[in-house]
Protein backbone atom coordinates (compact mmCIF):
# COMPACT_ATOMS: atom_id res chain seq x y z
CA UNK A 1 0.00 0.00 0.00
CA UNK A 2 2.80 2.27 1.04
CA UNK A 3 4.57 1.57 -2.72
CA UNK A 4 1.30 2.67 -4.47
CA UNK A 5 0.87 5.73 -2.59
CA UNK A 6 4.17 6.71 -3.09
CA UNK A 7 3.88 6.04 -7.30
CA UNK A 8 0.65 8.47 -6.87
CA UNK A 9 2.66 11.11 -5.48
CA UNK A 10 5.45 10.45 -8.25
CA UNK A 11 3.26 10.75 -11.03
CA UNK A 12 0.58 13.33 -9.96
CA UNK A 13 3.04 16.50 -10.68
CA UNK A 14 3.52 14.91 -13.86
CA UNK A 15 -0.58 14.03 -14.47
CA UNK A 16 -1.08 17.82 -13.64
CA UNK A 17 1.25 19.21 -15.96
CA UNK A 18 -0.36 17.19 -19.15
CA UNK A 19 -3.72 18.30 -18.13
CA UNK A 20 -2.83 21.68 -17.40
CA UNK A 21 -1.17 21.99 -20.74
CA UNK A 22 -3.79 20.60 -22.98
CA UNK A 23 -6.18 23.31 -22.59
CA UNK A 24 -3.02 26.27 -23.06
CA UNK A 25 -2.93 25.76 -26.91
CA UNK A 26 -6.63 26.54 -27.79
CA UNK A 27 -7.75 29.93 -27.92
CA UNK A 28 -10.30 31.22 -25.37
CA UNK A 29 -13.81 30.96 -26.52
CA UNK A 30 -14.09 34.86 -26.39
CA UNK A 31 -11.11 35.36 -28.45
CA UNK A 32 -12.03 32.83 -31.26
CA UNK A 33 -15.56 34.55 -31.69
CA UNK A 34 -14.00 37.96 -31.91
CA UNK A 35 -11.67 36.80 -34.23
CA UNK A 36 -14.48 35.15 -36.56
CA UNK A 37 -16.77 38.57 -36.00
CA UNK A 38 -14.20 40.91 -36.98
CA UNK A 39 -13.22 38.82 -40.19
CA UNK A 40 -16.63 38.66 -41.28
CA UNK A 41 -16.72 42.74 -41.08
CA UNK A 42 -13.41 43.12 -42.80
CA UNK A 43 -15.04 40.81 -45.60
CA UNK A 44 -18.03 42.51 -45.62
CA UNK A 45 -16.51 45.96 -46.09
CA UNK A 46 -14.52 44.45 -49.20
CA UNK A 47 -17.52 43.16 -50.85
CA UNK A 48 -18.95 46.79 -50.17
CA UNK A 49 -16.01 48.99 -50.77
CA UNK A 50 -13.66 46.67 -52.79
CA UNK A 51 -9.61 48.31 -53.17
CA UNK A 52 -8.81 50.88 -55.21
CA UNK A 53 -8.84 50.98 -58.73
CA UNK A 54 -4.91 51.78 -59.26
CA UNK A 55 -3.76 51.58 -62.52
CA UNK A 56 -0.41 53.27 -63.38
CA UNK A 57 1.32 52.05 -59.94
CA UNK A 58 3.70 55.62 -60.01
CA UNK A 59 4.03 55.01 -56.25
CA UNK A 60 5.76 51.40 -57.08
CA UNK A 61 7.74 52.51 -60.01
CA UNK A 62 9.27 55.98 -58.13
CA UNK A 63 9.96 53.43 -55.01
CA UNK A 64 11.95 50.99 -57.88
CA UNK A 65 13.74 53.87 -59.28
CA UNK A 66 14.80 54.82 -55.72
CA UNK A 67 16.02 51.77 -55.21
CA UNK A 68 17.95 51.64 -58.64
CA UNK A 69 19.69 54.57 -58.44
CA UNK A 70 20.47 54.40 -54.65
CA UNK A 71 22.43 50.72 -55.78
CA UNK A 72 25.10 52.65 -57.72
CA UNK A 73 28.47 52.06 -56.22
CA UNK A 74 29.94 55.37 -58.09
CA UNK A 75 27.16 57.16 -56.13
CA UNK A 76 29.08 60.63 -54.45
CA UNK A 77 26.69 62.46 -52.56
CA UNK A 78 26.96 65.92 -50.25
CA UNK A 79 25.98 65.43 -46.77
CA UNK A 80 24.64 68.42 -44.64
CA UNK A 81 24.13 68.99 -40.43
CA UNK A 82 21.16 71.04 -39.61
CA UNK A 83 21.61 73.59 -37.31
CA UNK A 84 19.18 72.93 -34.18
CA UNK A 85 19.41 76.45 -33.33
CA UNK A 86 19.38 78.45 -37.00
CA UNK A 87 17.92 75.79 -39.21
CA UNK A 88 20.59 76.00 -42.02
CA UNK A 89 22.64 73.20 -43.62
CA UNK A 90 26.05 73.12 -42.74
CA UNK A 91 28.65 70.94 -45.24
CA UNK A 92 29.42 67.99 -43.28
CA UNK A 93 31.56 66.35 -46.57
CA UNK A 94 31.19 63.91 -49.94
CA UNK A 95 30.31 60.95 -49.28
CA UNK A 96 29.48 57.20 -50.82
CA UNK A 97 26.06 56.96 -51.09
CA UNK A 98 23.16 58.10 -48.92
CA UNK A 99 23.81 56.60 -45.58
CA UNK A 100 22.68 53.76 -43.31
CA UNK A 101 20.69 54.33 -40.67
CA UNK A 102 22.25 52.97 -37.54
CA UNK A 103 19.19 51.18 -36.60
CA UNK A 104 19.51 49.47 -39.97
CA UNK A 105 20.14 45.39 -39.02
CA UNK A 106 22.44 43.08 -41.45
CA UNK A 107 20.34 39.87 -40.57
CA UNK A 108 16.83 39.59 -39.58
CA UNK A 109 16.40 40.90 -35.97
CA UNK A 110 13.82 38.64 -35.23
CA UNK A 111 14.49 34.58 -35.03
CA UNK A 112 11.19 32.38 -35.58
CA UNK A 113 11.26 29.45 -32.56
CA UNK A 114 8.76 26.56 -32.24
CA UNK A 115 8.69 26.59 -28.19
CA UNK A 116 5.80 24.07 -28.35
CA UNK A 117 7.20 20.26 -28.29
CA UNK A 118 6.01 18.95 -31.60
CA UNK A 119 2.19 19.15 -32.95
CA UNK A 120 -0.96 19.72 -31.30
CA UNK A 121 -4.66 19.67 -32.35
CA UNK A 122 -4.47 23.25 -32.90
CA UNK A 123 -1.28 23.34 -34.92
CA UNK A 124 2.49 23.85 -34.36
CA UNK A 125 3.08 26.80 -32.23
CA UNK A 126 5.95 29.48 -33.07
CA UNK A 127 7.19 32.36 -31.56
CA UNK A 128 10.02 35.50 -31.77
CA UNK A 129 12.58 36.33 -30.01
CA UNK A 130 15.42 38.77 -30.92
CA UNK A 131 18.24 37.86 -32.91
CA UNK A 132 21.93 39.40 -32.80
CA UNK A 133 23.67 40.77 -35.34
CA UNK A 134 26.84 38.49 -36.85
CA UNK A 135 28.54 41.09 -34.31
CA UNK A 136 27.35 39.57 -31.55
CA UNK A 137 25.33 42.75 -30.96
CA UNK A 138 21.19 43.39 -30.87
CA UNK A 139 20.90 46.48 -32.34
CA UNK A 140 18.07 49.01 -31.25
CA UNK A 141 14.76 49.35 -33.34
CA UNK A 142 15.01 52.98 -34.08
CA UNK A 143 17.90 55.43 -33.91
CA UNK A 144 18.42 59.03 -34.89
CA UNK A 145 22.17 58.31 -36.00
CA UNK A 146 23.32 57.27 -39.14
CA UNK A 147 26.54 55.65 -40.48
CA UNK A 148 28.14 57.58 -43.68
CA UNK A 149 31.12 56.72 -45.67
CA UNK A 150 32.61 60.10 -45.55
CA UNK A 151 35.88 60.41 -48.61
CA UNK A 152 38.85 61.82 -47.41
CA UNK A 153 40.52 64.63 -49.82
CA UNK A 154 41.94 61.22 -51.65
CA UNK A 155 38.72 59.84 -52.21
CA UNK A 156 38.92 56.82 -49.75
CA UNK A 157 35.74 56.26 -48.15
CA UNK A 158 36.43 56.22 -44.01
CA UNK A 159 32.42 55.55 -41.96
CA UNK A 160 31.51 58.41 -39.81
CA UNK A 161 28.89 57.94 -37.07
CA UNK A 162 26.40 60.77 -36.93
CA UNK A 163 23.85 61.70 -35.10
CA UNK A 164 22.53 64.95 -35.52
CA UNK A 165 20.04 65.55 -38.45
CA UNK A 166 21.57 65.48 -41.45
CA UNK A 167 20.46 65.84 -45.22
CA UNK A 168 22.05 63.44 -47.74
CA UNK A 169 21.89 65.02 -51.79
CA UNK A 170 23.83 63.76 -54.98
CA UNK A 171 24.21 67.38 -55.74
CA UNK A 172 26.06 70.25 -53.98
CA UNK A 173 22.93 72.13 -52.41
CA UNK A 174 23.38 75.68 -53.55
CA UNK A 175 20.14 77.48 -52.21
CA UNK A 176 20.69 77.23 -48.60
CA UNK A 177 19.39 78.93 -45.29
CA UNK A 178 21.24 82.31 -44.94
Amino acid sequence: MRKFYFILLATLPFLFTVTNGCNQNEPANAELQQKQATNKLLNEMNRQIGLPNVHHFQQKKIMKMIYEQTDREDLICYAYLQSEYTGKLIFLGKCLGYGVPFSAQYTNPMKVVDYAAGYSATGYHFGTLPQADPNGLYMPTSSDATWLMLLDEKGKPHPVYVEPHIVVSPFPLTNLTK
